[in-house]
């Protein structure tokens, strides 16, 4: 698996895929992504998994973090975050962040991410709050 810095127009067929196949592709694409970093993992040279993250001086969000069905449960999500999160501590950032699925819960809490706040919806979908910080 190869692990490296992918373009916007390159995550999106896999958001859509993934996060929304019922919404047009346009509702995958955020406010940012031209300046966000995009990470993609390939397996045999086919584009899986995406993440995107969002920087704002010490402040990162991970968005539109998705890999497809059939590459999910292999442990290719866990090394896209560990490598964002490696990539992010090298840097001046100290407090990364998302808003995950209430059902991604537990992969979050593998790498030191806690519940913030209360859930809540984004179109009909449950979420929380999570982040960490490095001091």
């Amino acid at each position: 698996m190869d692990i490296r810095e992918v373009t916007k127009t390159e995550v999106l067929p896999i958001r859509h895929i993934v996060l929304w196949p019922d919404k047009f592709p346009s509702f995958c694409e955020v406010e940012g992504d031209d300046s966000a970093l995009h990470y993609g993992a390939f397996v045999d040279g086919k584009l899986v998994c995406v993440a995107s993250v969002y920087n704002n001086g010490q402040e990162a969000r991970l968005r539109k973090f998705a890999t497809l069905p059939e590459y999910q449960g292999q442990g290719i999500g866990t090394k896209v975050i560990e490598r964002i999160v490696r990539d992010l501590k090298r840097t001046n950032v100290s407090y990364f962040w998302c808003d995950a699925r209430t059902s991604a819960l537990s992969f979050y809490q593998k790498f030191g991410l806690c519940v913030e706040g209360d859930e809540f919806k984004k179109s009909n979908v449950a979420y929380f709050k999570m982040s960490v910080s490095w001091v």
